[in-house]
């Protein structure tokens, strides 16, 4: 086979070709990790770090999706741009887990966040919302492996001492929304979740500290004046 050669006329992996991961299992494939969700601090730090410029527009944005609105890396990288809606603050699932279409809602802070990108996006190829930017595949599908990387890289910029992978902003936006008072069932609908029980394992990343917190500062018990003269 010839070798592949980029636009410089270096050669090129054929690992950074577009569906070269596509059917192969992750390494982390069946290994587990506790919901240890990233703080608010630690999250805006990294957006800091990726920057201004293009590239880190893009991971800005991804770090949004995923953080704001609860997404899967897969349903966020699918994402087309007519699947955005910022007039209603909705965003379009056309295939989540088991081939599920669901529509979910993002803050205006998020939308916010997004127009840096969406405005470097309309200069480029017609496509997925969140693309490749380079090169002859511009406005092309952005690999997941690709994504992971980089969103990697400007953790480990950042300082971030914990494990900062995009399923963990996704346990965030779970437990931020359980914080704010939000009903369980509204967290499973805008997950994608089939049922509670598996929105419920989200909700372990709610920190040991608050849950002592909140218990230990329960009311005494209350007995009516009736009830209290009954028992003597």
């Amino acid at each position: 086979m010839e070798p592949l050669l980029d636009a410089a006329g270096h050669t090129r992996s054929p690992a950074t070709m577009p569906g070269y991961h596509r059917g192969r299992p992750p390494r982390n494939k069946g290994e587990h990790y506790p919901a240890d969700p990233p703080t608010v601090e630690e999250i805006i730090e990294v957006m800091r770090v990726a920057g201004d410029g293009p590239d880190g527009r893009r991971l800005r944005a991804l770090i949004v999706i995923l953080w704001r609105a609860g997404l899967r890396i897969s349903e966020a990288l699918a994402l087309q741009e007519s699947d955005l809606d910022p007039d209603r603050g909705a965003v379009l699932v056309r295939r989540g887990k088991g081939g599920k279409r669901r529509e979910v809602g993002m803050d205006r802070w998020a939308w916010s966040e997004l127009e840096p990108w969406i405005e470097i996006r309309h200069q480029l190829p017609v496509g997925a919302f969140l693309c490749v930017i380079h090169g002859a595949t511009a406005g092309r599908h952005w690999e997941a492996s690709a994504a992971r990387k980089q969103l990697h890289h400007a953790a480990l910029a950042a300082g971030v001492r914990r494990r900062f992978a995009p399923h963990q902003l996704r346990h965030a936006h779970a437990v931020e929304m359980a914080h704010e008072g939000v009903p369980l069932v509204v967290i499973q609908r805008q997950l994608g979740h089939a049922n509670l029980g598996i929105t419920s394992i989200y909700l372990h990343g709610i920190d040991s500290a608050e849950i002592i917190n909140t218990v230990h500062g329960r009311p005494s018990p209350m007995i009516s004046a009736s009830a209290g003269l009954q028992l003597r």
